[in-house]
């Protein structure tokens, strides 16, 4: 590919950034941030790794100039805000669509083909707001979140049962936090099912500790985690890039599928060249239905706060 952009030059989106260049996905990559010399810093701090790891092509910072993004393939949006003390859900909702639609317009201007992939918080909503902001298919606007939250599953996974992460498989479902669905009955050990090596107990505090995965980092760290989330991001770029055609969870946009219409939601997709090429409906039971259908009504929950207090042309 011959550009990939990342704006927001933070812990996450530097860390995308670094994980794409590592892995050559593309002849330059641009890395974008509001603060002057933020972005330049961190991408020059990249570039000087190049000879030890081993990668070639050019990685360019740049402070607010969507100019110097033009003709990306994928455009991966990180910019936000951390929920601050005294502040309600509302107002971050409300601070974090206003940046993200600017964002989005100004991206989608400069690249009106490019694929976009949200990592801004409350995933679910400002998927949507870009989504509405770029109205473009939305099969080419799509979040990161599933795919961090089974990284940390089949890490958690492996820890527990003595094995390398690689050979497990997993899927997790809904949205981007407490009410996410792991999947037991879908996660496999080298094709065994995971019931068979991990006791119930064990397997329900690891799902616990999943869902929480964030917190607990955020308790640990007083800040939000990035390794994970950049390269979760930076994997999703690496699917659509080689055209891989992964079975991936991601945000993706919803008509129909699982019954919820016109919302993004976390559930397992075929993710190529043209972005989400398709929805993977599961065959769910009663109990999985349920823990989907309380974790689509807190995403519409915060969709409702969202569409009453931004509005879209």
């Amino acid at each position: 590919m011959e550009k990939i952009t990342v704006i927001g030059a933070g812990n996450v989106g530097a860390t995308c950034a670094d994980a794409i260049a590592r892995r050559d996905l593309a002849n330059q990559v641009v890395l974008l941030d509001i603060k002057p010399n933020l972005a330049e810093g961190k991408a020059l701090d990249i570039w000087q790794t190049s000879a030890l790891a081993g990668f070639n092509h050019q990685i360019t910072g740049v402070t607010n100039d969507y100019s110097k993004t033009a003709g990306s393939g994928v455009i991966v949006i990180t910019s936000g805000i951390p929920r601050k003390p005294g502040m309600s859900r509302e107002d971050l909702i409300g601070t974090n669509a206003g940046i993200v639609k600017d964002v989005t317009k100004k991206a989608i201007e400069a690249s009106p083909d490019a694929i976009i992939i949200i990592v801004s918080n409350p995933l679910d909503a400002m998927t949507y707001v870009a989504y509405k902001t770029a109205k473009t298919l939305s099969n080419k606007v799509f979040g990161m979140a599933g795919t961090l939250d089974t990284a940390r599953y089949k890490a958690f996974l492996a820890q527990e049962i003595g094995v390398t992460p690689l050979d497990i498989q997993g899927l997790l479902l809904g949205g981007h936090g407490d009410t996410m669905v792991p999947l037991p009955r879908y996660t496999t050990v080298g094709g065994i099912p995971v019931t068979d090596l991990v006791a119930k107990d064990k397997l329900e505090a690891i799902i616990e500790r999943t869902k929480k995965g964030g917190g607990e980092l955020t308790n640990l760290l007083g800040t939000s985690a990035w390794y994970a989330p950049g390269t979760s991001a930076a994997y999703m770029v690496e699917a659509i890039v080689r055209n891989q055609k992964r079975v991936v969870p991601v945000c993706a946009y919803l008509n129909g599928e699982y019954g919820y219409k016109d919302m993004y939601l976390g559930v397992p997709v075929v993710l190529g060249a043209n972005g989400v090429e398709k929805v993977i409906e599961l065959n769910l039971n009663s109990e999985e239905k349920a823990l989907l259908d309380a974790s689509a009504a807190a995403v519409k929950k915060t969709l409702d706060d969202l569409k009453s207090i931004v509005t879209f042309d």
